[in-house]
């Protein structure tokens, strides 16, 4: 089983020109990674339509242009959200534009537009109002486990805390064992070399790294043995801020990589609705761009990099079994396979413990992210003393540095 313990980031970005309403600015223009991947050729076969994505966040706003029609409030259970998912920092509304925008009026363009968004919004660091709006936003406990209890396939997790916590985990257990994928960011730590934290490091959760418009894994990205997959993450645009006014050029972080490899994961599962959350993983796991040996994954590119155009341009892709966990080794068993023991019923709110830190959706802990907001915004180049290796996403070559991690 994955061992506990360490530190996790996610977005972490500077403003370098904005346009001063997002009618007038391009955002898709912007989306290096929408041509990189194949995007227009991989929307032929599938848009994601079907899937529903449960964003953990800082909240959606629900009203940009991108997003009309695309985010499902309702979904939310009253008794869990206390009627509170407005966005008060635009993290959030950029994590679902990303995975689901329709890109109307300029707006960011998801890789998945068909798929639905399902907000939580957990009570972030910059989360305004004080007691009365705390009152009113539930904790990652209560959004993992009413996420679980919903028919969302993908639960999308930006942000990330110091330490472990037991209920936690509990959460994240009972959400595999409900057949859920979720996904979370390393963490922008890597010029600090900071270990990855939670979620991420829990099992049956993949960890996330970025990717830069180089295609290469940049110095920011945290590594470590919760690498699972990479994904773009680096030079595009995200609003500003809560006023939606306007977006902000370069956004970077592991956050965003969180959503393309969500949006991936929605445009496979869309085609193949009956594949179970193992088949799924696998067939991101087996196509991911890499020149190392699948069973040697890198410490910065995990498994390497989310290619969900391989299996959409094979009608015959076979992903395996649908009842065993290709990460059973990492995470301990699965949950799947036992999931009569692993779940346990979803508590109410009243009872439901506290996450033992408040997250951060910088790439920094909350502690730390009012002085280093910043720090991880540039495009950084990984040096090590390891050789570099080519490694292909969507037919493009890919030079990153890998170099094999201890389990």
């Amino acid at each position: 089983m994955r061992a506990v313990g360490a530190l996790i980031g996610a977005l972490a970005a500077v403003s370098v020109g904005f346009a001063s309403g997002a009618a007038a600015y391009d955002a898709q223009s912007k989306q290096w990674y929408l041509e990189t991947m194949q995007a227009q050729q991989m929307w032929k076969v599938s848009t994601g339509k079907g899937i529903k994505v449960a964003v953990i966040d800082s909240g959606v706003n629900a009203d940009t242009p991108s997003l009309k029609g695309q985010v499902l409030v309702d979904e939310v259970p009253k008794s869990v959200a206390y009627g509170a998912t407005d966005d008060q920092l635009g993290h959030g509304t950029s994590m679902a534009e990303l995975i689901a925008g329709t890109g109307a009026d300029g707006g960011l363009q998801g890789l998945a537009p068909g798929a639905k968004i399902i907000p939580y919004r957990i009570e972030l660091e910059g989360l305004k109002g004080g007691a009365e709006e705390r009152e009113k936003t539930p904790d990652l406990i209560e959004a993992i486990r009413a996420a679980a209890d919903t028919d969302a396939q993908i639960i999308s997790m930006s942000f990330g805390a110091v330490g472990p916590s037991s209920k936690e985990k509990e959460a994240i257990e009972y959400a595999a064992s409900k057949g859920k994928l979720m996904i979370a960011s390393v963490g922008n730590k890597g010029q600090t070399k900071g270990a990855i934290g939670y979620p991420a490091a829990y099992p049956y959760v993949l960890g996330i790294a970025a990717v830069d418009p180089s295609l290469t894994v940049p110095e920011f990205s945290s590594s470590g043995n919760y690498v699972d997959l990479s994904a773009p993450g680096d030079g595009f645009p995200g609003w500003c801020d809560a006023t939606f006014r306007s977006y902000c050029d370069d956004r970077s972080g592991t956050s965003p990589a969180v959503a393309i490899a969500a949006a991936s994961a929605a445009l496979i599962w869309s085609v193949h609705p009956d594949w179970t959350v193992n088949q799924v993983t696998r067939s991101l796991i087996d196509t991911a761009g890499r020149t190392w040996a699948k069973d040697e994954p890198s410490k910065y590119a995990g498994y390497g990099f989310v290619r969900p155009r391989m299996v959409l341009k094979d009608p015959d892709y076979d992903a395996g079994s649908a009842h065993v966990d290709p990460l059973a080794k990492d995470n301990g068993g699965d949950l799947l396979a036992n999931s009569a023991s692993a779940a346990s019923p979803s508590p109410s709110p009243s009872s439901a413990s506290p996450a033992p830190e408040k997250r951060s959706t910088g790439g920094t802990s909350a502690a730390d992210s009012a002085a280093e907001s910043t720090d991880d915004s540039n495009t950084l180049w990984i040096a090590l003393a390891a050789a570099a290796a080519a490694i292909v996403i969507g037919g493009v070559g890919v030079a990153v540095m890998r170099a094999r991690r201890a389990r």
